[in-house]
Order: structure tokens, then sequence, then C-alpha cells
């Protein structure tokens, strides 16, 4: 799978017309060679793949992590650095972009340190963007990718199903997250034992819990707290950052309601939310632009008389974030095999509610990967 994504990537430099590409973005290089550590810039130290329209492909990498990088990245060679040896990552960069006429980098994920670096060795002009030729590319998933975003989904719903029962009166947020990770964890365990020859792959969740109750509900990306939950509270639970099996991420959320709705007007809301994800669902299908499940979903809720909301959704894979994404502008046609997160919503300054899940884009239509019911009466535990 890694070779042959290394001989498209050649083909695609090729074709662009670079000589050597120089890609710096953590998920760009998994993707392309298999590699993964958890410590590069977060500890200041760079990994840098580079790959050459002819010629061996080279992994640049710290030597504390020399070990796990030839045993996991499928590249020719690797050029370990060590901090304060010699001239450290840079060492093999001269001789990389030697005699290039065009050398494509990641403008918006390479750190500033090497950007620096390279800027030093290379002339402006000889610079170009290699972003949008890997997004093409990881754009549409391979049947070992959707296979990996279908177990995703089922490690995404052990966790909600596992939020579901520990959400409750008198309990304290943390609780919540403690039970949705031992859930994921132990799904993704299983999952890796039964299907993947892959001892080094972790099940452990390692993201913080997305979650609010109460008065904080408005407060999107609230962290799991110490705040002790209440009767009649609404919930929300997002596993946008959790879901993230064998490196494949996914989007899923859900409101909840403890014991029953204490504010009526809210089950209201949580309806437009809802009826704005099924007008994007209406959309979702192959040959549609990005946009246009974005309008769906904008005109239920504009309709309903409350603000323009933010985007749709946006696809996903092996980074939380990649194209297209379902927002205003984004012409992309989508295709079959794209994984997209489609939400549905709606925000007031006292009640946001929030329904998001995940789907293939099939030949026909799309294919649900979350799971988990909708329904104002089934969301009151």
């Amino acid at each position: 799978m890694f070779e042959a994504r290394m001989d498209e990537l050649r083909r695609r430099i090729g074709e662009a017309g670079f000589d050597v590409a120089l890609i710096t973005d953590d998920d760009a290089v998994y993707y392309l060679t298999g590699y993964y550590d958890y410590l590069h810039m977060e500890f200041g130290r760079p990994t840098i793949l580079v790959v050459p329209r002819q010629g061996k492909a080279l992994l640049v990498t710290p030597t504390i992590d020399s070990v796990v990088a030839r045993t996991s990245a499928r590249v020719d060679r690797v050029a370990p650095w060590n901090d304060g040896a010699g001239s450290e990552w840079r060492e093999e960069l001269p001789g990389a972009v030697k005699g290039a006429a065009r050398v494509a980098i990641e403008p918006n994920h390479m750190p500033p340190i090497v950007r620096a670096y390279v800027d030093e060795l290379v002339a402006k002009e000889k610079l170009a963007d290699i972003t949008p030729v890997i997004a093409a590319m990881r754009m549409i998933k391979s049947p070992q990718e959707l296979q990996l975003a279908r177990h995703a989904g089922e490690v995404a719903g052990a966790m909600m199903d596992a939020g579901r029962a520990a959400i409750g009166d008198g309990v304290p947020e943390f609780e919540v997250a403690i039970a949705t990770s031992q859930a994921g964890t132990r799904k993704a365990a299983e999952l890796l034992s039964s299907h993947y020859n892959d001892a080094d792959m972790s099940p452990n969740t390692h993201f913080l819990q997305i979650m609010a109750s109460g008065k904080d509900i408005i407060k999107t990306h609230h962290r799991a707290s110490t705040r002790i939950m209440r009767r009649g509270e609404p919930v929300f639970l997002c596993f946008c950052g959790m879901t993230n099996f064998h490196r494949f991420k996914l989007g899923f959320d859900r409101t909840f309601w403890i014991g029953e709705i204490s504010d009526p007007t809210q089950a209201d809301l949580y309806e437009v939310a809802v009826e704005s994800q099924k007008a994007a669902l209406a959309v979702l299908k192959p040959g549609v632009t990005a946009e246009s499940v974005h309008v769906a979903y904008v005109e239920v809720i504009q309709e309903a008389g409350f603000d323009y909301p933010f985007r749709c959704g946006r696809a996903t894979g092996f980074s939380f974030l990649e194209r297209p994404q379902l927002v205003a502008g984004d012409k992309t046609i989508l295709q079959p095999g794209m994984v997209l997160a489609v939400d549905g919503s709606v925000a007031t300054d006292t009640f946001r509610a929030q329904v998001g899940d995940s789907f293939i884009i099939t030949d026909t239509g799309y294919e649900q990967i979350t799971h988990h019911p909708k329904l104002v009466a089934d969301m009151i535990l």
C-alpha cells in the first residue's frame, strides 16, 4: 500500500514539473511511508521525507526514533540525526535539493525552523506547493483505508454507547471521559487483534474528551471537567478527536438530556439540528459539489431563524481535516471512496445542539459508518 502511494506521488511530481518534494506534515509522512511517532516538532525534532522525481526516497528523522523508522518506514534510506551532532537534520538537505529547478514543499505544514533553512538553500522562485498534489491523492480512500474507516466507526460507537451509559444526575463529567476512553480502547484492541497484524499500533485513545453540560453546552469544544451534571440538563458528546483508530479519524457527536428536558425550547432547537443534517444527507452523493451539501444544511438553519452556521462537514482520513470541506466555496465534486463527516447544528446564546456522523461516498449514494439514535425521545437518558 505505502509503496504504491510513493510510486503514485513520484508520477504526480513528474506531471507537475517538480524535481523533488520535501514533506514535513506528520500525517502525510505516515500516509506515504507508514512511519509515525508522537514527538516530532512538539519536542523540537523535525522529520523530513525527501521524495525525488527520480531516485531514492529519504527519511530524515531523529536518532531516538531510528529503530522505529527502520522497522516501519517504506523508504529507500533512513538518515538519523542527533541533537547537537554536526548540522543535525540539516545535513542531508543541501544534497537533496542540489541542482533541482523546482522544489515542492508544504508551505502551511512545514515547521518555521525548517522553512527558514530551506529558504537559505533554494531561491524563492524555485519553490512550489506540493500540498494540492498530496491532498488530491488522499481524497479517494483505498479499500484498506475504507476498512479502517468502518472499524473506526465501530470504535466510535463503543465510545458513544459507554458515554451515554455513564451520563447521569450527580455524575462528574470526567467520569464520562474515563468510560468512553476505556470502551474505545477495548474495542480498538479487539479489532486490532482480530483483523490486523500490527502489534506496534496502540489501541489506546489519546485525545481529551470533548463534552459540555448544563450552561457550558454553548462551549463547542469544552473538555470534560469536574463539573457535576444534573437532571434536566443537556449534555454534548463529541468524538471527532478520540475516534482515531489505526490513525484513521472520523467525526461523530450527539446531544443528550438527563432524565428530562427542563427547557422545552431546547427540544425544538435540537429538531432543527437534526433536520439540517437530514437536508445535507438528502444531497450527499457522488457527482455533486461539496458546497451544495453545505447549502442544503444552511437553508434549514436560516429558514428556522438562526444565524449562518459553521461548515456542514469535512473529509477525514489520517488527518482530522482533509479535502474537500462541506463549506461555501468548495466546488470539489464528491466521488466514491471519499470519507466525510456531516453535521447538523443550531446555536443560540444559551443553547446549542449538534448531531454528526461519518459516511463513505459510494457509487450511488453513501454508506453510514457511525450509528446512534437521533430522535428526541431517544436522547433523554
